[in-house]
């Protein structure tokens, strides 16, 4: 935890108060809790869910390396130290008060490390990385990142969720703990049923399956959207 606790101590200059703000931060931040195997395979659902909606090649890749590759071993730490060693100590810093904030959801975290991949990560799809060299390349990163380039992508890629007209239920408890001021935009997104419920035979969602509709003249060669085509992200 002294990842954690130095930055603190270091901007408070008191020990008591920075105990009792590392008290709050461990209560208060979900990313840097307990870290429980629920709670850390919740999150590593969540960032397969969003790569795969935002990243589809790098999801791609990651299925064709099987259950190992869909560990995303690389981000562990991350989640756990908070980008403390992927960043200079002022742009992690930076990049926890843009977590703390919480501005339209509880999990910008997660955001930050799909905006590391899509900054990052080509390399790892050209190169077709083995899972250990994954861990490798990303780990060479640390410091050497930007961070302020990391920020800006993370918030691009939360506004173009916000916008999304469907969310795959997957993804539909992403912003439950911030209430109705996520989708502030004048709607609320359809749910689009991913099919995967085990246990239940309906969406408990209430999410609904697209039916693929007839090939319109328009699509020509192209053929059906993708996935990541049709929820509309770009690059």
């Amino acid at each position: 935890m002294s990842d954690l606790v130095a930055p603190i101590l270091a901007e408070v200059l008191d020990e008591s108060d920075t105990f009792w703000c590392f008290v709050g931060l461990m209560q208060n931040t979900i990313f840097v809790s307990s870290p429980r195997d629920a709670d850390m395979e919740k999150q590593l659902l969540y960032l397969r869910e969003l790569l795969r909606l935002t990243h589809l090649r790098f999801y791609q890749h990651l299925a064709s390396l099987g259950e190992d590759g869909l560990q995303i071993l690389f981000c562990h730490r991350w989640l756990l130290l908070c980008f403390k060693r992927e960043f200079p100590e002022a742009e992690a810093l930076r990049i926890w008060e843009a977590c703390w904030a919480h501005y339209q959801t509880d999990y910008f975290h997660l955001f930050i490390c799909v905006a590391i991949v899509a900054i990052y990560g080509d390399d790892v799809i050209e190169q077709q990385l083995a899972t250990d060299q994954m861990l490798l390349h990303f780990g060479n990163l640390a410091m050497h990142m930007n961070g302020e380039l990391v920020l800006r992508k993370a918030r691009s890629l939360l506004y173009q969720f916000r916008l999304l007209p469907r969310i795959p239920c997957s993804l539909h408890d992403l912003c439950k703990l911030c209430g109705t001021g996520m989708w502030d935009s004048g709607y609320i997104p359809a749910v689009e049923c991913t099919g995967h419920h085990p246990g239940s035979e309906s969406c408990p969602y209430g999410g609904t399956v697209e039916t693929p509709s007839p090939k319109s003249p328009r699509e020509g060669k192209r053929g059906p959207k993708t996935p990541r085509e049709g929820f509309g992200f770009r690059r």
